[in-house]
């Protein structure tokens, strides 16, 4: 584990750009005193926000740049006019060349993937990268992936997602074997399309000791947190997500406009105040922020665009667990040891079929 994390932020990525990033710095700072950060972006923006946070300002370097990455632009648009000009490719930039252990943004999320993979690369054995979320659940949390990363995946991309999400949460949830399932329509093993259902009898078949494979997982199963890892394709995984997060606020707003009907409901609520606020801490999308890009050669966190202060303090605090315990080395272990998991893969594939 580095005695220093050192991360880099793209100080003009997301819907407010410096204004929340650098107070996020500074309340993930407060938990985490051996980060280091490089502050990307407008110098004319970042220093006022620095100046109102001393403690924030000692532990870090401001590389300059007037260039943002639009929330509008297409990832093309994105690799061509921002390029090693960009905070956002600066900061990536700095991941590539050693100077930072992680980059984190909250701004474009296709331009984000796509600078990310063209100047990072892949990982050895690794086809397409993917975005794994935190989600919250009646048990705790769990990792979900891919999130929208790619679109579609056969049985071999499926049994990579589990590896990558199985090391993700070992270090997120301290699980040497975390248990994982597959997102199907069903929980028989008849069910759901073919590269589902032979990623799930390669992961049976192998047995690999980083994961407890369970099986299969429906929709509601994630939210009932059946599993730490949950693994599905980028399409459906996406879905899933904006479903759920569509629903939680859906439900916070039914839930407000009932608490103001009437007097009575009013009074109701000062009676289970602790309790309405309890729920509102587990239903908090500050949270969970922090999708992180697995499969790379290198680690990049995407917070959401119109996130709050603490919400973008939750993302760094995902960067910084990743680097700290050193989720790249654990992912490449798992992935190319002899008898690991690309190894398992090929044989699977050729015993089923």
């Amino acid at each position: 584990m580095p005695s220093k994390v050192r991360i880099a932020l793209d100080a003009m990525g997301g819907d407010a750009g410096a204004a929340v990033v650098i107070p996020g710095a500074a309340i993930s700072l407060g938990r985490h005193r051996e980060i280091e950060f490089l502050l990307v972006g407008d110098r004319a923006k970042i220093e006022p926000e620095l100046d109102r946070h001393p403690q924030l300002k000692a532990a870090s370097k401001i590389i300059h740049t007037d260039v943002a990455v639009s929330g509008s632009d297409k990832p093309s648009q994105a690799l061509r006019r921002g390029r090693k000009t960009s905070s956002m490719w600066l900061a990536i930039d700095a991941v590539k060349k050693g100077e930072a252990d992680v980059a984190v943004s909250a701004g474009n999320t296709g331009a984000l993937m796509a600078m990310s993979r063209f100047h990072l690369r892949t990982l050895k054995g690794i086809d397409r990268p993917a975005i794994a979320g935190i989600w919250p659940t009646r048990r705790g949390e769990s990792v979900v992936l891919d999130l929208g990363a790619t679109i579609g995946g056969d049985a071999h991309h499926l049994v990579l997602l589990a590896v990558m999400g199985a090391a993700m949460a070992s270090v997120l949830f301290d699980k040497p074997r975390p248990t994982l399932g597959l997102l199907n329509i069903g929980t028989e093993e008849i069910k759901g399309h073919e590269e589902i259902r032979e990623a799930g009898e390669i992961l049976r078949a192998r047995n690999l000791p980083e994961l407890d494979y369970l099986g299969f997982v429906e929709g509601d199963g994630i939210g009932k947190g059946v599993a730490d890892v949950i693994v599905t394709e980028g399409y459906s995984g996406n879905i899933a997500l904006k479903a759920a997060e569509g629903t939680a606020r859906q439900m916070a707003e039914l839930l407000r406009n009932e608490m103001k009907r009437s007097w009575l409901s009013k009074l109701g609520y000062l009676f289970a105040r602790s309790a309405f606020q309890a729920l509102r801490d587990k239903m908090d999308p500050n949270k969970s922020n922090g999708g992180v890009f697995l499969g790379l050669n290198g680690i990049v966190v995407k917070s959401h665009g119109g996130i709050s202060a603490e919400g973008f303090a939750y993302a760094i605090d995902v960067g910084y667990e990743m680097a700290h315990y050193d989720l790249l080395n654990k992912i490449n272990q798992m992935l190319n040891r002899e008898g690991g998991a690309l190894n398992s893969v090929q044989a699977a594939q050729e015993a089923v079929s």
